[in-house]
This record gives C-alpha cells, structure tokens and sequence, in this order.
C-alpha cells in the first residue's frame, strides 16, 4: 500500500513538473503585460499633463525565440496611441548576423512610435559579442533610425520647451560617457534619463540630477519563485530586480521587465511594456 502511495506521489511530482516547465517554456515567455503606472515629473509642462509616456526594453531580436512575438507585442502597443515612445536597449541579442539576415530590420518595420518623439538607447547586446563591437552598435543604429527612431549617445532631445529626454550609452560597453550628458542637464526643466543597465545609478555621474530614470537588463531575472528573489540577475546591485525603486535622494528607477528574453523561460515574471501617464510632481 505504501509503495502503491509512493509511486503516485511520484507521477504527480513529474506531471506537475512537466506541466510547471511547458508554462515556463511555451506561455509565460508570450504572455505580454502592459503595466500602467502614473509618472510625477518636476516642471512638467502644461501641454504634456495626462500624457502617455510607453517604455518598451529588451527586444533580444534574434534566433533564440520566434520574433513574431515582439511585432505582434508592438501592434497590441500601438492601439495605445502614445505620445512618447522610449526604447531601453538591447535590441538585438549579439548577434551580427541578425543584422545580414535583416531579422531587426523586419521586426522594426513594425515599430511603435510616439505622437511626439520616439526615443531610445543602446544596451550591451547591442555591441556584439563581449559588448565590445562598435560596429555592430553602428549597424543597430543604422536599422533604427530608418525606422524612425532617435538613438542617444550621452545626448539630450528636447521633447518640447521644457521638457528633455537624456540618453547615457550602455554602462558595460564600449560608449558609457555620461559626463557628456548629465551635468548638463536642467534643473529648471522637467527631464527623464534613459540609462540600460540599473547598476549605473550607484556611479558617482548624476551631478545633482533628480527625477526619473528608466531602466531595463535584468529581465527581472526571468525566473523568479514566490516569495523569494530571482537567483540570477546580471548585476552587482540585487536590489535592482524590476519595477519602481526610489532611491531616496530624488531619484526615481523604473527597470522594465523585458519584451524579448534571453532565453525563452519565464516564471513568475511576464514580459512587460510600461505605459506611464504624465503628470506634475507635488
């Protein structure tokens, strides 16, 4: 009887398990969710209160999962209507030949852009193996801006008078000059920094700056059990997982999950587009 017990204990265990990995492996990773979240800026302009701002990271265009997701993931976006549209790095997943066969090509043509500006920066996937081919970045640039996207180098983009988006390149590959850009910035305005990788935020680059700073790279982890934190995440500060962070001295993160994924896994933490609404800070 105890055999009997025992045995049945151990078909329900691997059914379980085969049932938890094909979630894991074939719905989760496809499962889109568009987190809506209200966005406080200093000096906001008028013009721009109840505005849409659409942060979209971590495409990973490439041959590690069918890239129809990500253009049917930007046509369900679009029926947002957003005024700002923000791209947060990685486009492609390293690979040079991704760019040959003209897959981003293909996946952009189907781009979400916003009614006022249509913004992004590069992540370290975006600079080929070992983030340290420029060429490669180059080439993703090239790709992005025929479809109608402006990449920031270390630059600012005036949205409106008043308002300015800042663009930091990607902090572990080959371009990360943010004395270009931050102490620069303007107080006296409303502004949004677009930085890939989180980690950068404990640097000692913001002269001063505070507001918000969107984010993407971890992914979230992608595999996340209950209750517990994602055993990995590439980068040196865990507390920088995903979703809203203040970091406590005027500086607000916000770490996109992902669109793409690196490999196609996902549990407990589904694909994201973040869909901000403007409005002023008290």
């Amino acid at each position: 009887m105890k055999r009997r017990i025992f045995i049945k204990s151990l078909v329900g265990l691997a059914g379980a398990g085969l049932i938890s990995g094909l979630y894991s492996w074939q719905i989760e990773p496809f499962w889109l969710e568009f987190v809506r979240l209200k966005m406080p800026v200093k000096h906001l302009p008028d013009e721009l209160v109840g505005k849409t701002l659409m942060q979209i990271s971590d495409m990973h265009v490439g041959d590690r999962f069918d890239w129809q997701f990500i253009i049917d993931s930007f046509e369900e976006a679009k029926t947002f209507a957003p005024d700002i549209v923000v791209y947060t790095g990685d486009f492609i997943n390293k690979r040079e030949d991704i760019l040959e066969k003209d897959d981003l090509q293909t996946v952009f043509q189907h781009a979400v852009k916003g009614r006022l500006a249509t913004i992004g920066v590069l992540g370290n996937h975006d600079y080929g193996r070992g983030w340290n081919e420029p060429e490669v970045a180059q080439k993703v640039i090239s790709v992005l801006e025929k479809a109608g996207l402006k990449i920031l180098r270390n630059e600012s983009s005036e949205i409106v008078p008043g308002f300015n988006i800042l663009g930091i390149d990607d902090y572990w590959a080959t371009n990360f000059q943010p004395e270009r850009v931050m102490p620069f910035h303007q107080p006296d305005a409303a502004n949004i920094v677009l930085c890939h990788n989180p980690d950068a935020c404990d640097l000692d680059i913001w002269a001063g700056y505070k507001g918000w700073i969107l984010a993407g790279h971890t992914h979230g982890g992608q595999v996340k059990p209950p209750f517990l934190p994602p055993p990995v995440l590439p980068v040196k500060n865990k507390r920088y997982t995903a979703g809203h962070i203040d970091l406590a001295d005027g500086r607000q993160l916000y770490i996109n999950r992902a669109l793409g994924h690196s490999f196609q896994v996902r549990f407990n933490v589904r694909p994201e587009i973040t869909v901000f609404t403007l409005e002023k800070a008290v």
